[in-house]
C-alpha cells in the first residue's frame, strides 16, 4: 500500500465530531467507532465533556458502539472523560500503534470494516486506522475559545505533507476512497 492510501481518510467531515451523524455512520454500514479524544471530542486543555458532546454520544450510541482509545497517558484527564461520557476507554494508545486499537475491536466483537476510526490527525488516527482495515474518518479538531486563534502547526504539517504524498484532505471529499 502507498503512503497516500495510509494517509488518505475515507471520509472528511467539515466541522468537528459533532457533525458526524446516525444517517451518515448508517450509510457507511458502520456497527462500532473507535473516538480519538484530545481535539477529536473536548479541547486539550478541557478536562470535561461539553453537554453538546454528552448529548451527541447518546445520540450516537443508539447506532453504534463507541470506544475511546487516547494517546494521552493521564488516566484523571482520559478516565474522568469516559466517565462522564458512560465510554469504555484505552489511555497511552502510543497511536499510530495499533495495539490498543485491536484490544478495543476485540471487545467490541466486530469485524474491522464494520468500524470507523474516528480522529483528528492524520499520523496518529487515519494511519492507524487505514493500518488496521477501518473506515477512517477525519474531523476539524475541537479547539477551545482562547486557542481559538493560534494556529496548528503539527496539523497543517500533516496535511500539507500528505497532500504532497497525494492523499487528498479537502472536506468537499466525504466519500469512501478504499473501492
Amino acid at each position: 500500500m502507498t503512503w497516500h492510501k495510509f494517509l488518505q481518510p475515507d471520509l472528511i467531515l467539515a466541522g468537528s465530531v459533532l457533525n458526524l451523524t446516525p444517517d451518515i455512520i448508517q450509510h457507511h454500514q458502520l456497527k462500532g467507532l473507535v473516538l480519538d479524544v484530545d481535539e477529536t471530542l473536548v479541547p486539550i486543555t478541557v478536562g470535561s465533556a461539553s453537554p453538546e458532546l454528552r448529548e451527541w454520544v447518546e445520540q450516537i450510541r443508539s447506532v453504534t458502539a463507541l470506544w475511546l482509545v487516547s494517546n494521552n497517558m493521564s488516566e484523571a484527564r482520559i478516565g474522568g472523560i469516559a466517565r462522564s461520557l458512560n465510554l469504555p476507554y484505552y489511555l497511552g494508545a502510543a497511536k499510530p500503534s495499533r495495539r490498543k486499537i485491536r484490544a478495543a475491536l476485540q471487545e467490541m466483537n466486530l469485524p474491522v470494516e464494520q468500524v470507523g476510526m474516528v480522529g483528528d490527525r492524520l499520523f496518529t488516527d487515519v494511519l492507524a486506522g487505514n493500518r488496521l482495515g477501518m473506515f477512517t474518518i477525519l474531523v476539524e479538531p475541537i479547539i477551545h475559545p482562547d486557542a481559538a486563534l493560534r494556529s496548528h502547526p503539527i496539523r497543517n504539517f500533516e496535511v500539507w505533507f500528505s497532500e504532497i504524498l497525494g492523499a487528498s484532505i479537502n472536506p468537499e471529499h466525504t466519500k469512501s476512497y478504499k473501492n
